[in-house]
């Protein structure tokens, strides 16, 4: 039998999500946002404690899917309502994006609310999202797409973020605000925009292949299906030692992500050289993705996640040491060496660990169990970056807070590394 390169169109139309929805993580999550919050929304708040009111926003969006998702995943099983959650959430992500549009100087609480139900919106997509990968592709492809769905969400993402960067810096505010209110704001609807059109294809090609056969009582059957399967946990072993480490090592990369332009911040660089680190590490994380992929397949999933998480533990520890650096251009070029260290184990670690856990699950119930995964990665979202902002706000200083992160990491890779492997 030939061996099938070329991609198919569900896979094609998933593929092509993760670049619509990686914009809103680029601009909302890590890049734009992060700033707007500090500098506008939280102006006059001091550093530490506008940090830690950013830590704690992105802590209460993970908890509030945390305690959804595996209820929701069970239910989605059925045949056909994987989609309808999968937009209902997605309406809500673009929605409340749009309404970020809104806020005015001072306003950092109405900022935090309505960014945590945009993130809500999002990663609540992601939960049904993620499980479309069973309907896909078959399991010895997961790898290959997993991997190209981040890949070319890094360099698709870019393409909003450059549109908003030329309108910031083209931009002539007199409101002395780091970044331009209005531009900014128009960057917030550029987001909403990219993330939709490339939800299209995703809803009209992608069909939901696995599923649960039809209940007269779904709601009472998904909580009974939910109990029994924490009753079998022993017949699924491997996937909830698995989750055990990914809670661990997701929860320091995800802090990563959504913390580190804040800290980059507080370190006093300027928002020039934050923005042009961000699109740095983007256009690096997209052939890195795919490397990733390719070498799983010589040296095994497993293996090259241990290898991610390394790289990270790295990562963390040269940027507690950083703030100790006298020098501005020495501690300028350490901050882009951390940023092409984050580019090469990024993307590498969150597709492989999505495709090695959907070789573990039984497909049928790939919302449910997915279900369960957004659970452990967002109770993990919850303690990474609320564990750097009690640690940063107790200390004084956010530099202690990012050493805490290391031990997530270490836990992390001693439990994956009792995983076994499946491919």
């Amino acid at each position: 039998m030939k061996k099938r390169l070329k991609f198919s169109r569900e896979e094609i139309s998933w593929i092509l999500y993760d670049v619509g929805n990686s914009a809103f993580v680029l601009v909302m999550v890590t890049a734009i946002m992060p700033i707007f919050f500090k500098d506008f929304a939280a102006h006059g708040i001091p550093d530490a404690v506008s940090t830690a009111h950013w830590g704690f926003a992105n802590s209460t969006a993970s908890l509030f899917l945390a305690i959804l998702s595996p209820l929701l995943g069970t239910f989605a099983d059925y045949k056909n309502l994987k989609i309808k959650f999968f937009a209902a959430f997605l309406v809500i992500g673009i929605g409340f994006t749009l309404l970020l549009t809104t806020v005015s100087e001072g306003q950092w609480l109405l900022c935090l609310c309505l960014y945590v139900f945009a993130r809500v919106g999002w990663a609540g997509a992601n939960i049904f999202y993620d499980a479309f990968i069973v309907d896909v592709t078959p399991k010895e492809r997961m790898d290959r797409i997993s991997s190209s769905g981040y890949a070319w969400g890094y360099i698709g993402s870019v393409i909003p973020f450059l549109v908003i960067i030329a309108m910031i810096m083209t931009a002539h505010d007199k409101s002395g605000a780091a970044l331009p209110v209005f531009q900014t704001k128009i960057g917030f609807m550029v987001v909403a925009a990219w993330w939709l059109v490339f939800s299209i294809p995703i809803v009209r090609n992608v069909k939901q292949c696995h599923f649960i056969p039809p209940s007269s009582s779904p709601i009472s059957e998904s909580f009974n299906r939910l109990w029994q399967t924490f009753k079998e946990i022993r017949k699924h072993k491997q996937t909830f030692l698995f989750l055990g480490a990914y809670f661990f090592y997701i929860d320091g990369v995800g802090t990563v992500i959504s913390m580190s332009t804040a800290y980059g911040r507080d370190l006093g660089f300027s928002v020039t050289l934050l923005i042009a680190v961000i699109l740095f590490i983007q256009i690096i994380a997209f052939p890195f993705a795919l490397f990733y992929g390719k070498l799983a397949k010589v040296f095994s999933a497993k293996n090259m996640l241990l290898t991610g998480i390394f790289i990270y533990c790295i990562i963390t520890l040269i940027a507690f040491l950083l703030p100790a650096i006298s020098d501005d251009s020495i501690k300028t070029a350490v901050f882009w060496g951390i940023a092409f260290l984050i580019g090469t184990s990024m993307g590498g670690i969150q597709a492989l660990s999505r495709s090695f856990y959907g070789k573990l699950i039984p497909p049928e119930k790939s919302a449910e169990f997915f279900g369960f995964y957004n659970v452990f990665g967002k109770f993990a979202a919850i303690t990474g970056p609320f564990l750097m902002g009690i640690v940063g706000v107790y200390s004084g200083h956010s530099r202690w807070g990012v050493l805490s992160i290391l031990i997530l990491f270490i836990i992390g890779a001693w439990i994956l590394s009792r995983v076994e492997d499946q491919y």
